[in-house]
């Protein structure tokens, strides 16, 4: 995944977290000028892989509570920023809990239009789960849509993308939201990608799980690396899921996502160690059915680059990791936004 256009186009994202979205409309071609989260491990995650990469020179990460952030902190002057980004928090609206919705007190949009209106960004994009589209909340969609209209601004789509489709290893399902200034509007253009092959865990981690059976010293590394990638060939991952920080350590989820797991070879009960921390072989490489995945791995299954890095012990980075937004997903609609900024500078001559 690499970036597509030049950095031309300033963005800011609320509810950061450890960087899916940030990854995607930088190779989309939006220059970060701030990302906001509240979680400290996560704003760790920003910084440390942000330190590491020149083109995001002058990206502030901040970590603060959204409903208590002041735009004013951001020194940028109303009407000039390009893009606001953010994938408000899907609890209220995963059919995973309540779906209590506007009723939740971690339902972030109210905090994001009051952003919207200090800010009156040229274009928004918010992300949430496939739940936020169910019948119920039919009413509350309506209203958010009148409530961007009233701030000038056009809704391009609401519609759902599902991960799998943008090259992503994994059934991930996202409601994705895109307003624009009118201006902008009439020259966005939404449209799904054309059917592909789909990309394979075997594809996605093969490399990896090579990696790691080489790193051990046991006559069972090759028959184990060869049972489990038979398996991984056969299809996509369940969603992975980050979990709530409520309730125990990391796995992959439950009953029926850990049997959809187990059909392509990965043991979901729990998250194995990176190579070079793995004390117990027969935990995260050999188990009866088949081995754990490392942070890294689950990483790779969001479609995350190699290279980036998740601070914090275990469980915590792979709750960033499970909670994160599709790198390639978001690059995607970043590039239909990025080209409609494109299309009306054409048309007006600049």
């Amino acid at each position: 995944m690499t970036r597509t256009n030049e950095l031309k186009y300033t963005s800011v994202e609320i509810c950061a977290g450890a960087g899916g979205q940030a990854v995607g409309l930088h190779n989309a071609g939006f220059k970060h000028a701030a990302l906001i989260e509240i979680d400290k491990d996560a704003c760790q995650t920003l910084r440390q892989n942000i330190a590491r990469h020149s083109e995001w020179d002058g990206c502030q990460v901040i970590e603060a509570d959204l409903n208590e952030f002041p735009s004013a902190q951001l020194a940028i002057p109303r009407g000039t920023l390009d893009l606001l980004a953010g994938g408000v928090p899907c609890p209220p609206f995963s059919a995973a809990g309540k779906q209590l919705g506007e009723d939740d007190e971690r339902n972030l949009f109210p905090a994001m239009f009051r952003l919207v209106d200090e800010l009156h960004p040229k274009a928004v994009m918010i992300e949430n789960v496939r739940g936020l589209l169910d019948p119920k909340f039919s009413d509350y969609r309506a209203r958010i849509v009148q409530d961007f209209e009233r701030q000038g601004y056009e809704v391009c789509y609401w519609d759902l993308l599902e991960a799998k489709d943008y090259g992503v290893p994994q059934l991930r399902p996202r409601a994705i939201l895109v307003a624009m200034q009118p201006e902008y509007a009439k020259y966005f253009q939404h449209h799904k990608p054309e059917p592909r092959e789909l990309v394979t865990v075997g594809q996605a981690l093969h490399d990896s799980m090579r990696a790691r059976y080489d790193a051990v010293d046991d006559p069972r590394a090759d028959w184990a690396f060869k049972r489990w990638y038979e398996k991984a060939l056969e299809g996509v991952a369940p969603t992975v899921v980050g979990g709530s920080k409520k309730h125990g350590g990391a796995d992959l989820g439950p009953t029926r996502a850990k049997r959809a797991w187990a059909e392509l070879g990965v043991c979901g009960l729990g998250i194995a160690n990176e190579p070079e921390d793995t004390k117990d072989v027969e935990r995260d490489l050999f188990a009866p059915v088949g081995p754990k995945l490392t942070v890294t791995q689950a990483a790779l299954i969001q479609g995350f680059p190699e290279d980036w890095k998740f601070s914090g012990r275990k469980t915590a980075a792979y709750r960033q990791v499970g909670n994160a937004f599709p790198p390639p997903v978001a690059q995607a609609v970043g590039e239909q936004i990025y080209a409609a900024f494109e299309a009306a500078a054409e048309a007006e001559g600049l």
